[in-house]
């Protein structure tokens, strides 16, 4: 045998592994799974979501805990504010566009520092203040800098909302109501859960 029959054989043989390995993963990952039987089965989308973010009807509060009025018709419902047990707050809520009109998300949210500004639109200009300790809490951020934060924002429907969040350093456990403050929105009392 030839060292060119040999090296076409050696390679024929590599590629026979290769594909049964790659058939080997694929049948691993193809598994059906069952849904878990104590949860119920997720609710239809809702059209009122903008972009490709559409949001089950199911999530719509009865009652926000507070309300931030920006501008040209954009209001931010916050839903939740809960302290985590990895030592930070994560403050939930519904950006909606209750003009008549697409509003484009400005970029003012996303506050005026660099590190920040970089990574997109977002909610990073937004801070949580405690007047009783004196302090301002800014939203957190990973170690590439990006705010951990809902980000890429960009415009929304006449009527459509998107779930945002925002994760910020906790308070002491004494403090129990901070100021949330977003750039262009009016600030609001919050309490922390």
């Amino acid at each position: 045998m030839s060292v060119r029959h040999t090296k076409k054989a050696g390679r024929g043989m590599a590629a026979t592994i290769v594909a049964a390995g790659l058939l080997l993963g694929l049948a691993g990952c193809g598994g059906e799974e069952q849904p878990p039987q104590d949860k119920p089965a997720a609710a239809t989308p809702s059209d009122k979501g903008s972009g490709g973010n559409t949001q089950p009807q199911s999530e719509e509060p009865a009652q926000p805990i507070a309300v931030l009025k920006g501008q040209e018709g954009l209001e931010l419902s916050i839903l939740s504010a809960k302290r985590d047990q990895g030592g930070f707050v994560t403050v939930s809520g519904k950006l909606r566009n209750t003009a008549d009109s697409v509003r484009v998300i400005p970029a003012q949210l996303g506050g005026n520092e660099t590190e920040i500004i970089k990574h997109g639109n977002s909610l990073g200009g937004a801070t949580l203040v405690d007047s009783v300790g004196k302090k301002r809490y800014y939203v957190l951020r990973d170690t590439d800098g990006r705010p951990l934060t809902t980000t890429d924002l960009s415009s929304l429907a006449p009527g459509a909302w998107s779930s945002v969040f925002m994760q910020f350093p906790a308070p002491p456990p004494t403090t129990t109501e901070v100021s949330l403050q977003l750039p262009t929105f009016d600030p609001a009392t919050i309490k922390l859960s």
